[in-house]
């Protein structure tokens, strides 16, 4: 059965281009700070967030979207996101805000696409299409083995 078009966005933005999650995916927003990294983390996990005493993996967009690398910087936003069963934050140049959606902008053609497994579906807004992510999807099976044992070693509860 397919997931339900999103009601609510939340719009971001990595080298000028924007992207968005669905809001039932996202748990806050935190300014980008200082990451430990993780060693024998699969090459998507940037570093860890120490967030009020809970370690969460932060991943590298970046990476994922093919996009030149850059440190991080205190201007970077952190999503504090629900990533199927564990909570992640996701580093993006910056959060933009809330977009209620209309059904009509929602598209989820681009799900059926080869190579495009993270992607939910994309919106169709006047100023251009804006691909909407799946975290549920985003980690392969075995970036999520890896993630796991990688946390494990470090003694991060999942």
């Amino acid at each position: 059965m397919p997931t339900p078009p999103p009601r609510e966005v939340l719009l971001f933005t990595l080298e000028g281009q924007r992207y968005a999650l669905p809001t039932g995916d996202v748990r806050e927003l935190v300014r980008a700070v200082r990451l430990t990294p993780l060693p024998r983390a699969p090459a998507v996990v940037e570093g860890l967030l120490n967030l009020r005493g809970e370690l969460l993996p932060v991943l590298d967009m970046r990476r994922r979207f093919r996009l030149p690398a850059r440190p991080l910087s205190s201007s970077d936003h952190l999503v504090v996101a629900q990533a199927g069963s564990r909570r992640v934050a996701l580093r993006v140049d910056r959060a933009e805000g809330l977009l209620e959606l209309e059904p009509a902008l929602f598209d989820d053609t681009p799900r059926a696409l080869p190579g495009v497994g993270y992607v939910a579906g994309a919106l169709k807004l006047t100023d251009g299409l804006v691909l909407v992510h799946d975290l549920r999807t985003f980690l392969s099976e075995a970036e999520a083995l890896e993630l796991e044992e990688a946390l494990e070693r470090e003694g991060a509860p999942r």
